[in-house]
């Protein structure tokens, strides 16, 4: 059953966010991941949005999900990740 990650996230420093979305892609892949949005806060409907971006990836399943997320590759950019930005990731089933 395919699995999703969402990610908010409220930019901190620039740069810093950029050098690990510059990165981060190449970590899906082994894990069957694929990005389905990258995309820019509009604006909030209803309640108030964390951060003003958002990202959101597909895997076959929790666990390819799970992998991708506790793997070397992608561990090794968090650092960066959180110099860059607050992140919420959020893993949902469907």
């Amino acid at each position: 059953m395919p699995a999703f990650i969402v990610g908010t996230i409220k930019l901190t420093d620039t740069a810093a966010w950029q050098r690990y979305v510059d990165q981060v892609g190449a970590t899906f892949g082994p894990h069957g991941g694929h990005v389905l949005l990258r995309g820019a806060k509009v604006r909030d409907l209803a309640r108030q949005a964390h951060g003003e971006r958002v990202v959101v990836a597909e895997f076959a399943d929790v666990e390819a999900l799970l992998r991708w997320h506790d793997s070397a590759e992608y561990q090794s950019l968090v650092a960066l990740r959180e110099a860059g930005a607050e992140v919420v990731l959020t893993a949902y089933e469907t």
